[in-house]
């Protein structure tokens, strides 16, 4: 009998370490993906300050998105409320597709706190949607992992509405594979301008006018 319990014992020894360690693998993998985005979107940056800080940077790549319609949606925010882009009719708006673990998003989230600020108040707002991994289907763990997104939120000092579970919309905006990826809304909801990757404050600034009808 001891013999047995000695097994069982060993057995779910190794099945633990066996689950930690895939864990880890899928930890490393993921903080691996957002190190190369990191620097994939920092080169084309660099080589922008490099020629005086007007040269090609992320924002000036040219997304399909352009020129049409916004899709409407609706999403669930950290808070547990739910919003519509629909809810922003007459609005300017950004759609920031972001994630907690994604390094340039970090960069740029300061700017985009501040822009809001600045051009609020001439009808501009932003929506920021995690892309963060969410276990739809268990409840305790969706809980932790949406408070930690609201944490790390309110640490960069985001206080426009982060909304959850961004995978939900991601076909009606082209399937965006680098992060931070931003959608700009003029106020008769069509997708004016777009930014993949990291991009400059100033082409920022810019197609928030130009979302707002000031021109760039």
């Amino acid at each position: 009998m001891r013999d047995k319990n000695f097994l069982v014992a060993g057995l779910a020894a190794v099945v633990f370490v066996m689950i930690a360690a895939a864990g880890w693998a899928n930890w490393q993998n993921r903080k691996h993906l957002a190190e190369m985005q990191a620097q994939r979107a920092m080169e084309p940056v660099m080589m922008g300050n490099m020629a005086g800080g007007q040269g090609m940077d992320a924002g000036t790549m040219t997304s399909p998105m352009v020129g049409k319609q916004a899709a409407n949606f609706t999403l669930t925010d950290v808070n547990g409320r739910k919003v519509s882009l629909a809810d922003y009719k007459g609005k300017a708006v950004q759609l920031n597709f972001w994630a907690t673990w994604c390094a340039p998003c970090k960069i740029e989230t300061p700017w985009l706190v501040e822009l809001e600020k600045q051009y609020k108040p001439k009808g501009f707002e932003i929506l920021g949607v995690s892309f963060d991994d969410l276990d739809l289907d268990n409840a305790a763990k969706l809980k932790t992992e949406t408070t930690d997104i609201a944490k790390s939120a309110k640490q960069l000092g985001i206080d426009y509405p982060v909304l959850l579970d961004g995978d939900a919309i991601s076909k009606q905006y082209g399937d965006p594979e680098v992060f931070p990826t931003s959608f700009f809304v003029n106020k008769q909801g069509k997708i004016v301008a777009a930014t993949m990757g990291l991009t400059s404050k100033d082409d920022l600034e810019n197609n928030i006018k130009k979302a707002l009808g000031a021109g760039a």
